[in-house]
């Protein structure tokens, strides 16, 4: 009933999948166990922008996790990038989590959030941005840091 057989099965018995012993799962009786000490994740956008601050990462790596990271970016009412234009170059905030650009920008704000890469493909050219702006590790990438950080990533992906 249903698209099934409910007396498939019945009298048959279960017999459970048969385990080989743990010494002849792999050489030295180790078997399939996880590794005792996992593989480390990846820094969050916020370790990594205190780490590249403070000199203890390098610009690539910086990029790599920037790269993969969300970013939280200030919204109006129109599509696109918020800019600040009362600095030397025209600069976009930007937020490493919800928390700082909150801080910013206050609880109710609207906002967008995409990949760190996604900011290299559509920042304008000529316009830089700023990381966590009230933080305490704030960052700021002038349009020329911005065409090293998008041929950097042409140089990754193309070779």
């Amino acid at each position: 009933m249903y698209g099934y057989d409910q007396h498939a099965g019945v009298g048959q018995g279960y017999v459970p999948p048969q385990q080989p012993p743990p010494q002849a799962q792999m050489p030295g009786g180790y078997g399939q166990q996880p590794p005792l000490y996992p593989e480390p994740s990846p820094p969050s956008l916020a370790d990594a922008v205190r780490a590249f601050t403070t000199g203890s990462m390098s610009a690539e790596d910086f990029q790599q996790v920037f790269a993969t990271s969300k970013v939280y970016c200030p919204r109006g009412d129109n599509p696109g990038f918020l800019a600040l234009h009362n600095t030397q170059q025209p600069v976009i905030p930007m937020f490493t989590s919800l928390k700082e650009l909150r801080r910013y920008a206050g609880k109710d704000s609207k906002y967008f959030v995409i990949t760190g890469a996604e900011v290299i493909d559509l920042l304008p050219t000529g316009y830089g941005f700023v990381l966590d702006m009230e933080g305490e590790h704030r960052m700021v990438f002038d349009a020329k840091a911005v065409e090293q950080m998008v041929d950097f990533a042409m140089r990754r992906m193309y070779g």
